[in-house]
């Protein structure tokens, strides 16, 4: 089971979980830490993938793919 729970760190590396969470045993559990604003609306899927991806988008066989979408009147 994969859950995700809004936390907060603190500046002492203290987290809070800003929500009740109530589990059959103890778990581990992984922390992101994010920038100070936090872009809406924005599965994180892309944001975790546009630097990767942006590789590929440069290569000039992208380029050609796509001319015909790009064409000048």
């Amino acid at each position: 089971m994969i859950r995700t729970v809004q936390t907060v760190i603190d500046e002492h590396g203290n987290v809070r979980v800003l929500e009740s969470v109530h589990l059959p045993a103890a778990r581990r559990a992984l922390v992101m830490i994010l920038g100070e604003h936090l872009v809406a609306a924005v599965p994180e899927g892309a944001l975790l993938s546009e630097a990767g991806l942006a590789d590929d988008w440069k290569r000039p066989e992208e380029d050609e793919a796509w001319s015909h979408l790009q064409q000048v009147q």
